[in-house]
């Protein structure tokens, strides 16, 4: 049975982790990451979730000290779309050997194209339109867009480029002026196509690209990636490729995670406003309410190792691995236990990650524990410090520790199992070298001089 699934596993995790798009994709938010986590920390501190925390620091800041962070968390979350399909247009231009500052900047300026530049606005003379960029067309609702202009701007000036379309310049002309003007022609033509897009949505109904979009495609893709069937298939897939040796998140998230980001700035947003939060499938929920100590949630599996284990190989395995384990990485367990390809320990490894969304599903849709703020947090963030950070109530950070106990009662069993048969090959091997000597059993009393002669030796 394993071989035939990791027959049919592996070619999809091959093929996926080597497909271009999905690769720029996955790579073009790696770029906007380590933005949107300093921006959390500023929008965590000017919204922290402590009663009276407003009023305490705006006894030595004064009033209004909140939007000197939220400025900075503003320049993330607001402009989403922007980040991505820059980073996006980079990363496949990349992938296709293409030249990456030209795609990271055709990509951006392809999305200016097709972006409304004029917006209503009603003032206190009566409504009127302003020229700018609305938040609502660079942020999260312009991402699907952002994403497919930037991957088809690319697409088309490095097909063009390739073609040999361009100029080309006289021998002794800088390099950096003749990649300039060879760049030329296929701008040109990417820039004239996507401004011949946006004239044709002015004859449509939607008015704008961004309209379509998030109209006919986006909302219905985040329906879909709003449900806990959906999440279920994701955290299967994830720990099943695990299993197999495949990092299962770098193969699903190619899938979900633009979904996913989407959900998650919803609730940032919509949290910044101070308006009721609309998803629990966020980017958080899944990081802190799924998985204790990686994949599997194999943190609950550690300390029923250390605890209950008595195979010197586990207890010492168990020593090494909680450390890691609290901040979220188990490839000492992975690798080392191991889970790859073991068949006892199959079954939680999948179950335990399904069960903990499942319950935490039904347990905020209850209210008993508040939706995640979107706020984003490190995924090493340890457990209960990531619930209580996630949603402000502590409830959520005792929720946490509760799964992680019913976590470790699925696994011991499992574990327990492993540990007698690791247990008996230890005593095997002790039996088997009961009958040698080490060096230090030798007593050296033992060992005389006196039959060492020099006769012997020949000079």
């Amino acid at each position: 049975m394993f071989s035939t699934l990791e027959k049919i596993l592996m070619p999809v995790a091959d093929k996926l982790g080597k497909n271009k798009i999905l690769v720029a994709i996955r790579d073009g938010f790696l770029i906007t990451t380590p933005l949107i986590i300093v921006g959390s920390i500023f929008l965590l501190i000017a919204n922290f979730p402590i009663p009276g925390w407003g009023e305490m620091v705006a006894k030595f800041l004064g009033e209004g000290w909140q939007t000197w962070f939220t400025n900075v968390s503003r320049a993330t979350f607001n402009v989403i779309a922007l980040l991505s399909c820059m980073g996006t247009g980079y990363s496949y231009a990349r992938e296709l050997k293409g030249d990456k500052i030209q795609g990271a900047a055709i990509a951006l300026v392809s999305f200016f194209i097709v972006m409304p530049t004029r917006i209503p606005y009603v003032g206190v003379d009566g409504a009127a339109t302003i020229s700018g960029l609305g938040f609502e067309y660079i942020g999260s609702n312009g991402l699907f867009l952002a994403l497919m202009i930037s991957l088809s701007s690319v697409y088309i000036f490095n097909w063009v480029y390739k073609k040999g379309w361009t100029i080309k310049m006289p021998e002794g002309v800088p390099p950096a002026v003749c990649d300039s003007f060879a760049a030329l022609i296929p701008s040109a033509i990417v820039m004239t196509l996507f401004f011949l897009v946006r004239i044709g949505f002015e004859f449509t109904p939607y008015e704008t690209a961004h309209n379509f979009i998030y109209q006919v495609l986006q909302t219905p893709l985040q329906g879909a990636g709003n449900t806990l069937a959906a999440q279920l298939v994701y955290v299967f897939a994830c720990s099943g490729f695990w299993f197999f040796g495949i990092n299962g998140p770098a193969v699903a998230n190619t899938v979900f995670e633009p979904i996913s980001k989407i959900l998650t700035m919803e609730n940032l947003e919509a949290f910044q406003a101070g308006l009721p939060l609309p998803n629990i499938f966020t980017s958080s929920f899944g990081n802190f309410f799924t998985n204790y100590g990686g994949g599997g949630s194999t943190l609950s599996l550690v300390i029923v190792m250390l605890l209950f284990c008595k195979s010197k190989r586990i207890k010492q395995l168990g020593k090494l691995a909680i450390v890691p384990g609290i901040f979220g990485i188990n490839e000492p367990i992975i690798f080392g236990l191991p889970i790859v390809l073991n068949p006892v320990l199959i079954f939680p490894f999948i179950f335990v990650p399904m069960m903990n969304i499942t319950l935490s599903y039904f347990v905020t849709k209850a209210g008993i524990i508040p939706y995640t703020t979107g706020v984003a947090l490190p995924w090493t963030t340890p457990i209960g410090i990531s619930g209580y950070l996630a949603t402000g109530s502590i409830i959520a950070s005792g929720w946490q520790f509760l799964l992680l106990f019913t976590g470790c009662l699925i696994y011991f069993p499992f574990i327990k199992m492993l540990d007698k048969q690791y247990l008996q090959e230890e005593d095997n091997a002790k039996n088997n070298n009961s009958g040698e000597l080490s060096f230090d059993e030798v007593a050296l009393e033992d060992i005389s001089l006196d039959d060492i002669s020099l006769d012997d030796i020949e000079l």
